[in-house]
């Protein structure tokens, strides 16, 4: 490998380029340095989701809200019931759940408003 590209860590793009401290990646655009974790460590220590009471959340679970939570001008109640989560290893605006809920659309979720369902 070159001093002109890296492989980005995210992705797997052997096309980074370095834009001064930072090395950009032109397919995904995320930014790392040289400095940070080899993407084994970061893969092994990655980001866990868990719960309201700390149980481990994992892609398709069935989920149900623990408090009443404002979506748009309605509120979706406490114990609603949610199917087949998505998680989100970029956060969007704190919100690490994407799911679709009955009468509200497709929706983002976090993990602290929300109780795996048995």
């Amino acid at each position: 490998m070159s001093d002109e590209s890296q492989t980005c860590p995210k992705c797997n793009s052997p096309y980074g380029y370095q834009d001064g401290a930072l090395w950009v990646c032109p397919e995904c655009a995320h930014e790392w340095t040289l400095e940070a974790a080899p993407v084994e460590e970061v893969a092994v220590s990655g980001p866990k989701f868990l719960d309201a009471n700390g149980v481990q959340l994992q892609n398709g679970d069935t989920v149900r809200t623990v408090k009443d939570l404002k979506v748009g001008g309605d509120t979706l109640k406490s114990g609603t019931k949610v199917k087949s989560i998505r998680l989100l290893d970029d956060p969007v605006d704190g919100h690490d759940i994407s799911c679709k809920v009955d009468g509200f659309g497709s929706i983002y979720l976090k993990c602290s408003v929300v109780k795996k369902d048995s």
